[in-house]
């Protein structure tokens, strides 16, 4: 299992991590892959691909960058599913589905609006 990152000393209270990880096929063949983790809204610590290293926002990541960097093939782990399983993931899911993706007709569109106190809100909803 891939070391998880360590949240500072002495947090309680409801937080918020978000993870990013993905790939983009480029027009040219080439694979462009990224993993960056946010703590409460504000960037935690991010993967350079090229350089195989971590990068820390701040003192509290530079905790998690020294872990990560001593498991010494968790970079390389991250590396490999970057270039090729999210690239092979990401090529079915463009098959399975390609029909709806390549479609031709326009969407529906409703739009609506509902009036509260005063405050006139707008919804649009497309389909």
């Amino acid at each position: 299992a891939a070391p998880q990152p360590r949240l500072p000393g002495g947090v309680s209270g409801a937080h918020t991590l978000q993870r990013m990880i993905g790939c983009d096929l480029l027009g040219d063949g080439s694979i462009r892959g990224y993993r960056q983790i946010a703590y409460d809204g504000s960037d935690f610590i991010a993967f350079d691909i090229d350089t195989m290293t971590f990068t820390a926002a701040d003192a509290a990541a530079q905790i998690t960058k020294r872990n990560w960097e001593a498991d010494e093939t968790f970079a390389e782990h991250v590396k490999h599913y970057l270039e090729n399983a999210c690239p092979e993931w990401l090529r079915k899911y463009l098959i399975y589905g390609q029909a709806i993706l390549e479609r031709k007709e326009l969407p529906t569109v409703r739009v609506s609006k509902k009036e509260t106190h005063g405050i006139l809100t707008l919804y649009c909803r497309a389909y």
